[in-house]
């Protein structure tokens, strides 16, 4: 057969490359129907129907020799069936296909009689190995999906009903299924030609496995991967023989050892296979089959030998490789992780610094990062499959690592740098390409014996190539693409070891050896994110959920870890590469997920540390709360007690002062804050560690999640602070909100120190939005709460006349006894009260407040008309009609007079109606506050602003004069009141006069009360003081009236009498 193929026309680098990239795709198709048949809700209605038991029954029973005269059952859903399970069908059918294209390619590979050693020709050996673990891999995969031979058979008798006929496909379709069914017995039959050139590719692993599968301290002893160890070598670069063979995968090369000799197990009995089988069964327990399915592969083994004879022997060495692997295997790989720890982290610190060193280096960070995917792979396979039977050592105790976040963020740190500084790289390889390696490969072409035509031109090709590089390429952004380089290379290996080729490659090793050294330096050039893929892809963490959400959790409750934790929504990013073009399906489930769980992941650490934060912020504003004055009083009662104790009695505990847990005997005693603030410091780390993280097309930014969180907790804390309960009336004090708040913000202001956000944007954003009704979630605000309370609360209670307003304190002042209301209005109403207030709800706040208090006013004078309308309906008098009112209200042109007219006559119902103020027994003026106890000297600020406004918007411009009237008109009702007899009628008299004169009273000192008015004039002087206060009010708030009109209308002297009145009654009630 040999004679009648040339090996250049058989394209086998082609095929092997197409039947490896075809096999992965079968094995996601494969993979997704073992899942669906294997998931009661995602597999086919069909196979869970109950009216179809009985039929399926019968199709799993006489597979695949089915009649479907048994079948009447399905008859009338063949079409729903046929649509149904197509896919599942021609998926195997694909695989039938897939099986003969891989026998066809191993025949013309035996047949060309191809050399393999890995560290000779490493993609064609690769590929080959590949390419039969793949398809073992199916097989076993095949025959480990639940109702295959039911959805096959469902389909085919669905088929045979609509065209009469079965499907073309479906007879070997169906010896294929009962054939491998357990599928090793049949692919060892099968393997049975190949079994020399497969023996021969893995016994070439053991020089690069052996030296791959070592123990940390061989690796500590030998420095490996260390930059420093040898810091002469520090700028030369890193290389061997053998470069492709450096970061092969070590997971993959023992699948590659135990799936191989399970199939040539012949060869098991020579010394270098058996070491290889040995070690690679005693590494572990499980091996992968495809993402998260594995194979207990010690007893599957031992399932396959039991039935062999003479194979005693190779069952008790497995059930030995078992027992090591079970007793030593994990702590083995817990000491490998401990060590890639510290050496990625010595790695990633150097090459931060010193970038320049990755390009001599490289080589060295895709060994590391090789090195760590291969123990998170173990460590994630052999957790979620524990030994079948429990061992003596600690092995489930190695198989959780608490310190696993550690080892994928440093992984993650040096992919960072790979991408950050990979025209560095490319800088130093493109020069080295064309400095170095053309002029070496140039060289070594030259000195070759022989070289055919087609070795030539690939050989030519190849220099030509690299020799044409140069840096400015790079500088100018040029898009490298060296993929021809690479095939052709793979090529060239085909065509130089198989049998009589004129250029044998295994007698040519330098020149094999220089050519892969210059594939590695094309891959630094074109190639970096494919072979971070190749080395540090961690995407099997989408089929490890729980496990990848617990370690996720565990990381965020272990603060030595929290710095790392930002590798979990980096890992996210990775999922994308599991997916395969030949199962396009899958690809929104897998974008779904990768979404859902980098958005929980940065939810929940911005959420960790806006809990750290609001913690700090809550003690921050109790010890600020601890510096108020208020709390001097208990202070200064120790003070005072102190200085009077009785030294019988014990001395009492000293109180603590603000500022004591500052105070430190030590360094090293941590405070509950010191660890808050640590564990701030790390979480912080992880959110600023990248602005951005990219999975599939979106970018996520972990920092807007933390502004976001900061955001909202910051206005549900405001909300908090203010403590208003409107069952008890209580509400916070502005002034001591103002001081929370403020210790609130500076808390927050320091997060700006840990992470890179614009802390200033959330106060705006917070800040503003207190200042309006309700916020963007719809909740009470800040202004909303106290604007509530002060109209609600405050002023009701002044109307109650429990509160008055003092002029000289300018504020609202009790008149009740302590604890007869539930606050004090001076302790919400002074000038540092309403200052903070302003600050806290800024001008739109208090432009709502005052909006809300007009509103109150307007329905005050609402009343007036509903009192109008009460006595018309009570059949009283009424001097204005109520309907001809109505009637006038619709004449649009007499609305302007009338408005005028009923503003004068209200005008002098108020002037004439003020002396009637005299005869309220709260009408009388405290001097002490410069205010009535019925605050009837805000009347005075009232008349002056409804007045005002009422002539106004008449628009006769007659204001002054009217005012002037008014003047007239209030003094003469209250002259008259001086010379009424009633007592009754006279009792707040020279009260009421003050009204007219707002402005600030004579001084009055205690001895000249005291003898300017006899107790016995005390009443009547009293009375006319009362009615003085109001003309005095009057003209002091008035832009228009002055004392000299107001001493026309009304003598200065009564005024002046009133206030020695008031100030002398006061007086003698104290």
């Amino acid at each position: 057969m040999s004679r009648h193929l040339v090996p250049s026309q058989q394209k086998l680098a082609e095929k092997l490359s197409l039947m490896n990239d075809r096999g992965i795709g079968m094995l996601t198709r494969i993979y997704n129907i073992k899942k669906a048949c294997g998931d009661a809700k995602s597999k086919p209605g069909f196979l869970s129907d109950k009216t179809l038991e009985s039929s399926i029954k019968y199709i799993v029973r006489r597979f695949p020799n089915i009649d479907i005269k048994g079948l009447q059952a399905i008859t009338q859903i063949r079409n729903e069936i046929i649509k149904s399970l197509s896919l599942y069908y021609y998926t195997f059918v694909d695989l039938l296909d897939f099986k003969d294209n891989v026998c066809e390619l191993l025949t013309t590979m035996d047949a060309c009689q191809v050399h393999l050693d890995i560290t000779l020709n490493f993609e064609l050996t690769k590929a080959y190995l590949d390419l039969v673990v793949t398809y073992v891999t199916l097989m076993v995969l095949l025959s480990r999906v639940e109702d295959r031979k039911a959805v096959l058979g469902l389909f085919n008798a669905a088929h045979e009903m609509v065209h009469n006929q079965s499907d073309s496909s479906f007879p070997r379709l169906g010896q294929m299924i009962m054939d491998y069914d357990p599928p090793i017995k049949k692919l060892s039959e099968e393997f049975g030609p190949h079994a020399k050139l497969l023996c021969t590719a893995l016994v070439s692993l053991s020089q690069i496995y052996f030296g791959r599968n070592l123990s940390a301290e061989k690796w500590r002893s030998d420095q490996k991967l260390s930059l420093v160890g040898n810091p002469g070598h520090l700028l030369k670069p890193s290389q061997t023989d053998t470069m492709s063979c450096e970061y092969l995968s070590l997971d993959a090369m023992e699948r590659w050892i135990i799936f191989g000799f399970m199939l040539c197990h012949q060869v098991l009995n020579q010394e270098r296979p058996n070491k290889l089988w040995i070690a690679s069964l005693e590494s572990s327990w499980v091996v992968a089959l495809f993402r998260d399915e594995v194979l207990y592969i010690h007893s599957y083994i031992q399932s396959y030998f039991d039935c062999m004879k003479g194979y005693s022997k190779r069952i008790s060495e497995v059930k030995d490789c078992y027992n090591q692997a079970i007793q030593k295997a994990a702590l083995r790989h817990r000491e490998r992780r401990k060590f890639l720890r510290t050496t990625l982290k010595e790695l990633g610190l150097i090459l931060t610094d010193q970038p320049g060193l990755l390009g001599p280096k490289a080589l060295l960070i895709f060994i590391g990062l090789c090195f760590a995917r291969d123990e998170v792979y173990w460590l994630l396979r052999h957790n979620d499959n524990p030994p079948l039977q429990k061992s003596k050592g600690k092995t489930t105790e190695d198989l959780v690592d608490r310190q696993m976040p550690e080892l994928l963020f440093h992984m993650e740190e040096l992919r960072v740098l790979v991408r950050k500084y990979s025209q560095v790289m490319q800088r130093y390889y493109v020069q080295y390409l064309a400095g170095f390696d053309a002029i070496a490969l140039n060289q070594m072409i030259q000195n070759l014996q022989v070289c055919p035509e087609d070795e030539s031109s690939i050989l030519s090709s190849l220099c030509n190539t690299i020799t044409n590089l140069s840096v400015k390429q790079v500088e100018e952004n040029e898009l490298f693409d060296f993929r021809a380089i690479r095939l052709d290379w793979f090529r060239l290996q085909a065509y130089t070891t198989v049998s009589k080729s004129p250029l044998v490659l295994a007698e040519n090793r330098d020149l094999a050896s220089l050519i892969d050294t210059i594939v590695f330096h094309t891959k630094m050039i074109d190639y970096l994110d494919e072979i971070l893929v190749e080395t540090s892809d961690l995407s099997i963490f989408c089929f490890y959920s729980k496990i990848f959400e617990d370690q996720f959790h565990m990381c965020l409750e272990f603060p030595a870890q929290n710095r790392y934790i930002v590798a979990f929504p980096l890992i996210c990013g990775h999922f994308q590469s599991c997916t395969h073009e030949l199962c396009p399906e899958e690809r929104h489930h897998i974008r779904e997920r990768s979404l859902s769980v980098v958005n929980m992941f940065l939810d929940e650490m911005a959420k960790e540390a806006k809990n750290i934060i609001t913690t700090i912020c809550d003690e921050q504003c109790l010890m600020s709360d601890k510096l108020l004055p208020k709390h001097c009083a208990i202070l200064i009662s120790q003070v005072v007690n102190r200085k009077k104790k009785d030294k019988n009695k014990k001395i009492a505990p000293e109180i603590a002062k603000p500022g004591v847990e500052s105070y430190r005997k030590t360094r090293e005693d941590l405070t509950t804050m010191d660890k808050l603030h640590m564990a701030l410091t790390e979480l912080c780390f992880a959110i600023n560690f990248c602005s951005t993280i990219n999975v599939w097309e979106y970018t996520f930014a972990p920092r807007e999640y933390l502004t976001q969180h900061l955001e909202n907790q910051f206005a549900q804390a405001l909300g908090g602070m203010v403590m208003y309960t409107k069952d008890t009336s209580e509400i916070a004090k502005p002034s001591e909100l103002f001081v929370s708040v403020r210790a609130y913000m500076n808390v927050l202001q320091t997060v700006e120190n840990y992470v890179h956000i614009d802390i200033t944007r959330v106060f705006n954003n917070a800040l503003l939005q207190q200042t309006q009704s309700m916020d963007s979630h719809g909740k009470t605000t800040v202004a909303a709460k106290y604007t509530e309370w002060y109209s609600e609360v405050l002023l009701r209670r002044v109307s109650a006349g429990n509160i008055c307003f003092s002029n000289n304190q300018r504020a609202f002042v009790s008149l009740t006894a302590e604890g007869t209301i539930p606050f004090n209005a001076e302790e919400f109403s002074d000038i540092n009260e309403l200052r903070a207030l302003a600050e806290l709800i800024g001008p739109y706040g208090m432009k709502l407040l005052n909006e809300t208090l007009m509103w109150h006013i307007a329905g005050q004078v609402q009343e007036l008309k509903v009192v109008s309308e009460m006595a018309s309906a009570a059949g009283l008098d009424c001097k204005v009609d109520p309907t001809l009112v109505t009637a006038l209200r619709n004449q649009k042109n007499e609305i302007e007079e009338d408005e005028h007219l009923l503003a004068c006559l209200l005008m002098v119902f108020v002037a004439v109606s003020i002396p009637k103020l005299a005869r309220n027994e709260t009408s009388f003026y405290r001097a002490s506050l410069e205010g009535h106890a019925n605050n009837i000297h805000c009347m005075a600020s009232a008349v002056n602003n409804i007045f005002g406004a009422m002539f106004t918007i008449c628009n006769q411009g007659d204001i002054e004069d009217r005012m002037k009237e008014f003047l007239a008109l209030a003094s003469s009702s209250l002259l008259r009141l001086g010379q009424e007899a009633d007592k009754e009628v006279i009792r707040n008299r020279e009260s009421v006069y003050l009204l007219l004169d707002q402005g600030k009273p004579p001084p009055v000192h205690q001895t000249e009360i005291r003898t300017s008015i006899s107790p016995s004039s005390a009443v009547k002087l009293n009375t006319t003081s009362m009615l003085a206060n109001y003309a005095t009010e009057i003209v002091q708030e008035s832009p228009f009236l002055t004392m000299d009109l107001l001493e026309s209308c009304f003598p200065y002297a009564l005024i002046r009498n009133a206030y020695h009145a008031v100030y002398k009654q006061e007086h003698l009630q104290s």
